[in-house]
């Protein structure tokens, strides 16, 4: 079947039985790994995103996560994080899906989705699984302690890096004992995200909930890293819905549905036939 590129939303919408599942990759302002403006297109990830690469340099791979640190720190939520958010809470799918459960689960490790939430829902617990981990989180290698930490810079050692690394230039040899360090053991600390050759974090959670969704909604992700390029997959071969939102025809192959363009413009009208330039008020007026 060849996927629908209509823009009317209630097609999908009204198809939303429990429990649906959504995927978000691409945020705006925040370069993604894989697509057109991927950081992969400047970056080996075997160099960068690998436990080998962090055991071979540690500086190294510190001074590319203190810059993705830095961009996502300045990050706010868009419109697609907002409209998300607000499909989470059962009084806004009343109408259009009033049995249905929500989760989100979400590929990006700078916590916007949660940070969105939060704003919108300070009393509420979101129902977001973050796979790859967080960006503002450590991990001990060496007591294996997981801490939040949005510290800027994390080590002074760390200040002015992120404009090597934005530029292309060498990055500096920073000596070991002056990366993060681990405030129980004094361990060297490692960012607190899944890197490839690791397992992703709440996997069998995620599984029963594959295993369980009717509709998946497949965000902006250029649907090429494992296990997550096999999920909408997994839905459709059960007879369930999918929907691609994205700007690239990536990942279309199960979907019955297309929404070409950003997400932060398509999936207000979709989900909640509301305006994508009036859902920032949302966060204004909380």
């Amino acid at each position: 079947m060849s996927p629908s590129s209509s823009p009317s939303c209630k097609r999908v919408a009204t198809s939303l039985p429990s429990p649906v599942q959504a995927y978000l990759q691409r945020l705006e302002s925040i370069p993604t790994f894989r697509g057109s403006d991927g950081l992969w297109l400047n970056y080996t990830l075997s160099d960068l995103a690998t436990p080998r690469a962090f055991r071979k340099n540690p500086s190294k791979v510190w001074q590319f996560y203190h810059y993705r640190r830095e961009i996502a720190g300045k990050a706010l939520p868009n419109p697609a994080h907002i409209a998300l958010a607000l499909f989470s809470q059962p009084d806004q799918r009343k109408e259009i899906a009033p049995d249905a459960e929500f989760t989100l689960i979400t590929q990006n490790v700078d916590g916007l989705s949660v940070l969105c939430s939060q704003m919108l829902f300070p009393s509420t617990d979101p129902p977001i699984i973050e796979m790859h981990g967080r960006l503002f989180e450590t991990l001990c290698t060496q007591c294996g302690d997981r801490m939040p930490n949005r510290d800027s810079p994390i080590c002074p050692a760390l200040a002015g890096t992120e404009e090597l690394v934005k530029s292309h230039a060498k990055e500096r040899q920073i000596p070991l004992e002056d990366l993060p360090r681990c405030q129980k053991c004094r361990g060297l600390l490692r960012p607190g995200v899944v890197w490839f050759e690791e397992s992703i974090l709440h996997d069998e959670e995620i599984s029963e909930l594959v295993d369980q969704a009717d509709v998946a909604l497949v965000i902006g992700t250029s649907s090429q890293v494992a296990p997550a390029n096999l999920f909408a997959h997994s839905v459709a071969e059960r007879k369930g819905t999918v929907a691609v939102f994205n700007t690239e025809p990536q990942g279309i192959g199960s979907a019955h549905f297309y929404f070409p363009g950003p997400c932060e413009q398509t999936l207000p009208t979709v989900l909640l036939g509301k305006e994508p330039d009036k859902m920032n008020d949302v966060l204004q007026q909380d």
